[in-house]
């Protein structure tokens, strides 16, 4: 028994060490420019040192490889976001964002890719509307906490919000840091804090009888 599991676990190393050399190999290439429309199965494989058949014995097609990539990298900024709590405060929120910006821009070429092809893929596009909604769900839940603790308008509709925070959120960060050099990211962290946080979470009482 001892070493029908040792077998098995090699074999489990060895397949994950063919997948993890594809999703690198296809994260380096994006980095270096290559289009992900244009990037072909079999350059894929020759340029990860496989088959062609072997591809597809890790992914079904280029679109499953994409979502593999975006999955891990979409996890970790929720992670960094999903850390904050309103009274951690505005600073602790531009930092969340700093680091935010970091993933983002570690990223750039791959979230690109995303845009891009969600254009045309329901499947991309629909993968990356569910990443975000757990984004959603988190920021509704804290906006709803902070309404019944009086902190944060009752007139504010926590759906309506999120959207706005998010989803705009989202776009503004790819066009930051696909167009930026990096000498704009603290300044892009303050700004997006200080929208949620005085716009949304501490929005000044004078506003909330407009």
């Amino acid at each position: 028994m001892p070493s029908i599991t040792r077998r098995r676990s090699g074999a489990a190393d060895r397949r994950g060490g063919v997948e993890n050399q594809i999703l690198d190999t296809v994260a380096r290439l994006l980095a270096e420019g290559a289009g992900f429309t244009e990037l072909g199965v079999q350059r894929i494989a020759a340029e990860s040192g496989v088959a062609r058949s072997t591809f597809y014995l890790y992914f079904a097609d280029k679109t499953q490889l994409l979502l593999r990539l975006a999955a891990s990298m979409s996890q970790t900024s929720f992670g960094i976001t999903a850390a904050w709590r309103p009274e951690a405060g505005v600073e602790a929120l531009t930092a969340t964002f700093a680091e935010v910006i970091a993933t983002y821009r570690a990223n750039a070429a791959l979230l690109t890719a995303v845009q891009e092809t969600s254009a045309y893929d329901p499947a991309v596009r629909d993968f990356w509307d569910g990443r975000l909604e757990a984004f959603r769900d988190n920021t509704r839940q804290l906006i709803a906490a902070e309404q019944r603790a009086g902190r944060t308008p009752a007139d504010i509709d926590p759906a309506v919000a999120t959207h706005l925070m998010i989803d705009g959120g989202d776009r503004f960060l790819l066009r930051h840091v696909t167009t930026d050099d990096g000498s704009g990211d603290a300044a892009a962290a303050r700004e997006l804090a200080a929208t949620w946080w005085y716009g949304i979470f501490r929005r000044p009482a004078a506003d909330r009888t407009r």
